[in-house]
């Protein structure tokens, strides 16, 4: 049976409302889970985090304790995200994978806050490595105020990875540096919002692929919503723009509700692969 790694920090979202879980594993596990994958997770987080209680009960959690919880507050306006960083939990290195686990199918790199060694690209050889890289393209001042950073491992990191999933915000919509991320990389998708998401491959031209519309609730975590979808579907069936199509429309859905609320529906599924299998079918 395929499983599928995560690595990388829950959080523990500070909101008007109260705190909640967030982090792309927990996000993109949630919606792994939807799918029906067999998920191991390796985090870090204070060991009485009462967040944790809200992950997904389909995943297998290794804990590593800490003294804090990786916190955030997060602000939106006029639609770009304005984060703080209130606390850091433990980095994770392959000391940290239980030695039961290190033989995975997929292994996902899930970095929120610089905490996932980029040397685990190497730790795995025998699983195909994706990675969603926003943890790696950002750093943090004094107080906490979040900001990106000049990803200097980007150069010997991506050739590494069989799918690496960004969003435009993540690298301040540089076009120069989604170029040159995209010709380092043998996949790269970066996602846009409410405009979908393009998909480089080597020797392939681009293909930008629409989102529907919807109205957006909470814009939390779709990104990540678009990364575990993407890499449960393209694992199965080696299908880019099937797989790319399926993430795309689940998670305009997850905008729609909030938090891990968003987390894809069976009937949200079902209409999501329909409608990609129609579009691929050659017309006649």
């Amino acid at each position: 049976m395929e499983t599928f790694l995560l690595i990388g920090h829950i959080a523990r979202d500070e909101t008007p409302s109260g705190a909640r879980l967030g982090g792309t594993v927990a996000y993109a596990g949630a919606a792994m889970a939807a799918l029906g994958a067999v998920l191991h997770l390796v985090t870090s987080a204070r060991r009485d985090e009462r967040v944790l209680g809200e992950l997904p009960a389909a995943l297998n959690v290794h804990l590593i304790a800490a003294e804090r919880t990786t916190t955030f507050i997060n602000r939106y306006e006029g639609g770009a995200r304005h984060q703080t960083l209130l606390g850091r939990a433990v980095p994770l290195a392959l000391e940290h994978v239980p030695s039961a686990w290190r033989t995975p199918s997929v292994v996902c790199l899930c970095p929120l806050a610089d905490e996932v060694e980029p040397s685990l690209v190497h730790a795995f050889p025998r699983a195909r490595r994706a990675a969603a890289l926003q943890g790696w393209l950002r750093t943090w001042d004094a107080d906490g105020t979040v900001r990106r950073k000049a990803w200097e491992e980007a150069g010997w990191v991506l050739p590494q990875l069989d799918w690496a999933v960004l969003s435009e915000e993540d690298i301040g919509r540089d076009a120069d540096l989604e170029a040159h991320y995209a010709a380092l990389a043998p996949l790269l998708i970066v996602t846009r919002a409410e405009r979908g998401c393009t998909v480089y491959q080597r020797h392939i031209l681009p293909l930008h692929i629409p989102a529907p519309q919807v109205e957006v609730v909470d814009a939390t975590g779709a990104g990540d919503v678009f990364f575990g979808v993407f890499s449960v579907l393209y694992q199965q069936t080696r299908d880019v723009s099937y797989a790319a199509r399926v993430a795309v429309q689940l998670a305009s859905r997850s905008v729609t509700r909030i938090g891990l609320a968003g987390r894809p529906r069976p009937d949200e599924i079902q209409a999501a692969l329909s409608s990609a299998r129609a579009d691929s079918e050659p017309l006649t």
